[in-house]
Parts: structure tokens; C-alpha cells; sequence
């Protein structure tokens, strides 16, 4: 396990700061690799994630939406989709005390994850017609939260990007009307766009509240955001 996140609300903001590190274009790799590699090295979140022993610099998108929201808790049976590498889980499992045998993490993504303690980890599809029951079997009943932080491999072509991840959202959102509890909770990444309008259509016909937010985590250039909503009213697929 990582150190301890905590649960207070500066565990979303990275501590300090640290000097710029400028990065030379090296003979054979190019400028978009140049630049990637400075903003990976001058990101405070990056450099916290690596302090704190988590896997990515997502991990603070969640912990700052739970902190927000209040969206996870001790004995909660959660569900991580599109897991890999793993940071989600990671805060998951810390904020379910699921080391401690008290609540349960599984983690769905159909490329391989390293095994995470306190998590089940199923290297599966979500779109596969038995991956909700393994889910539930899994979890030991239905799940009180579902997180999904998939996106589609960036193309370049922004409305293709959006349209496939809207996608990833729609099958997000069906998954998780196959396995949540009444009066829980979904977490999906999205991007703005046209058929933003449609998923959050779908979305509120069966949570009752939904809301629509930016982490500070989230790059400022990204058109990514994040919808939270509650209450799931569990009368199937929406």
C-alpha cells in the first residue's frame, strides 16, 4: 500500500514547491516528447504521487471529488472500471479500509493491472454480458460506488476523442446500473461536447442528483471533467 492519503482536504494539494527543471530536445526524440517530459517533471501532482507511493497523479482527481462529495467510507464496496494502472484503486482501498477486511475494492479494466492489496483486480470488458455478475460475485453484493476514469487512446481528432469516450461513459453508466445498490453513487469521466448532452440525459433519469466538475488535478489544457452523481433510484437501466 502507499503512505496514507488521508482523508483531510490538503491530501488533494501537493506540498511546496519545487524548482522548474528545464528539458533539452535530445538527438532522436521529438518536441511533443520533450514537452510531455518537462510538464511530467515541473507537475506538482506528479512529484506528490511519486512521494506518497501511488501510481499516478490521478489519484488526487478522486481524492479531491471524495473530499468534495463524500463518496467513499469505511466498509463501502466499490468499483474501479478502466483501472489501470491503478491509483484509483489505490485510494479506494485506503478510504474502504478494505486491508483491514472491513469493505471491498474491485478493479475492472481489460488491460492488466499490478495486483493491488485490499483489491480483487479482473482483467476483463466491462461490455462483456458476464462481467457484472463476476463484479457483484466478487464485492459479495452490490456495489455502493462505481468510478470510472476510462478514456479512449487519444487520436488527436478532439470530436473523435470526445465521441469515443462518450462511449466509455454510456457503457460506464450501464455497468454500473447493472451492480449498484439503490442510492448509490457514479463517478464518470467525460468530455464537453455534443453528446455530453445525451449521457447526462441518461444519467439523471436515474440518479437523483448529478453534477458536473473540474478537479484542480485536471490539467487546465484538458477538456476533461467529471460527473458526480447520487442516488441511484436502482429501477434498472436507464
Amino acid at each position: 500500500m502507499p503512505r496514507k492519503a488521508g482523508s483531510g482536504g490538503s491530501a488533494a494539494r501537493p506540498r511546496g514547491r519545487n524548482l522548474r527543471v528545464r528539458v533539452k530536445t535530445a538527438r532522436g526524440r521529438k518536441a511533443s516528447s520533450t514537452r510531455w517530459l518537462s510538464r511530467q517533471l515541473n507537475d506538482p501532482f506528479v512529484q506528490e504521487a511519486k512521494r506518497l507511493g501511488l501510481r499516478s497523479r490521478a489519484a488526487f482527481k478522486l481524492m479531491e471529488l471524495d473530499e468534495r462529495f463524500g463518496l467513499l467510507h469505511g466498509g463501502a464496496r466499490i468499483v474501479d472500471l478502466g483501472a489501470a494502472p491503478g491509483s484509483w484503486t489505490q485510494i479506494a482501498v485506503d478510504r474502504a479500509e478494505a486491508a483491514a477486511g472491513k469493505g471491498r475494492v474491485v478493479a475492472v479494466d481489460i488491460h492488466p493491472v499490478e495486483p493491488i492489496a485490499g483489491a480483487t483486480v479482473l482483467e476483463a470488458d466491462i461490455r462483456s454480458d458476464e462481467v457484472a455478475e463476476m463484479t457483484r460475485a466478487a464485492l459479495g453484493g452490490p456495489a455502493d460506488v462505481v468510478l470510472s476514469d476510462m478514456a479512449a487512446p487519444v487520436t488527436g481528432h478532439r470530436r473523435t476523442d470526445h465521441l469515443r469516450t462518450m462511449a466509455l461513459g454510456e457503457a460506464a453508466l450501464a455497468f454500473a446500473s447493472e451492480v449498484l445498490a439503490p442510492g448509490g453513487s457514479l463517478v464518470l469521466k467525460a468530455f464537453a461536447g455534443g453528446a455530453h448532452g445525451e449521457l447526462m440525459q441518461a444519467i439523471n433519469s436515474a440518479f437523483d442528483k448529478v453534477r458536473t466538475v473540474k478537479p484542480k488535478a485536471s490539467r487546465a489544457e484538458s477538456p476533461e471533467t467529471y460527473i458526480v452523481a447520487t442516488g441511484f433510484r436502482g429501477s434498472g437501466e436507464p
